[in-house]
């Protein structure tokens, strides 16, 4: 029997499902904890506190990412040979399937889930996170015996360039809060305001009041609501390329499936001062 796909999200019970045996799942299962926090509060040790039985700590900012750099935002996409040797580093085989997790909104497991994702590996998040879990939690370290996953180059289906993102051809989301959008606040990155023309769905957006994704078909209410179509092709960007993920598995779940990441996000177009920036509420 071939192994069904995984949804890119799915809850503790289908989780469970995939622990104990699922029937249509031959590939092994490897879970990720990718508990990451902007400031830094988050990390190896918050792992260490706590995790999914099993589950191997992935570094966002080192292994999801390559050293911040103005061209290309701050965090670029790690260089395939990179990624594939941090993978190999937390245990994944080819033709497995991974399951991340964070504690926060699902967009830090998100962000790997996406790349995973992204280069046709089986991957999905787990909704509602560490929260969601009913289990035992374990604090050892675990070291898998390395994965054997072999590098593979991000694939231009998946990703968009800042030219790609200007050329107006396609409906370009901006995934950030409502604030940094209007330009009324820039925490971090060099220029206020968004990319002309894009509209903006914050990436909570995509959560109930319990921190978990909305049913697909809210999301493909609240995403039709704001444009976006199946025919159309739609990219969507954030800060650095984290957040923006949670976008577009959002998008994936609600039955969109022609999108985009713009890996660069606000922290690249915002660094070129040759690039235009809109501020209000308005594209």
């Amino acid at each position: 029997m071939a192994t069904a796909a995984l949804a890119p999200i799915i809850d503790v019970a289908r989780l469970h499902e995939l622990l104990d045996g699922d029937p249509s799942a031959s590939a092994p299962l490897h879970l990720l904890d990718v508990r990451w926090a902007l400031d830094g509060s988050k990390g190896h040790g918050t792992y260490l506190a706590g995790h999914l039985p099993g589950a191997v700590y992935v570094d966002l900012d080192t292994e999801l990412a390559a050293p911040a750099r103005p061209e290309a935002g701050r965090h670029p996409l790690p260089a395939p040979a990179d990624f594939a040797a941090a993978l190999r580093r937390a245990g994944v085989t080819a033709g497995s399937r991974v399951v991340a997790y964070d504690d926060t909104t699902g967009a830090p497991a998100g962000r790997l889930v996406w790349m995973l994702r992204a280069l046709g590996h089986d991957a999905a998040v787990l909704d509602g996170g560490l929260d969601a879990w009913d289990g035992v939690l374990e604090t050892d370290d675990v070291r898998p015996a390395p994965g054997d996953v072999e590098a593979r180059e991000w694939p231009t289906t998946q990703i968009a360039t800042a030219d790609e993102v200007a050329a107006g051809t396609s409906l370009v989301i901006d995934a950030r809060a409502p604030e940094r959008y209007r330009g009324e606040s820039e925490p971090v990155d060099p220029r206020a305001g968004h990319v002309p023309g894009a509209v903006n769905l914050p990436f909570t957006g995509n959560l109930d009041q319990g921190g978990t994704f909305l049913a697909p078909e809210d999301l493909r209410r609240r995403f039709e609501a704001a444009g976006v179509r199946p025919e159309q092709e739609a990219i969507v960007y954030c800060g650095s390329g984290v957040t923006a993920a949670h976008d577009v598995l959002a998008l994936q779940r609600a039955g969109f499936p022609r999108v985009r990441l713009f890996p660069g996000s606000w922290s690249q177009w915002s660094a070129d001062p040759g690039r235009p920036v809109a501020t209000g509420a308005n594209p």
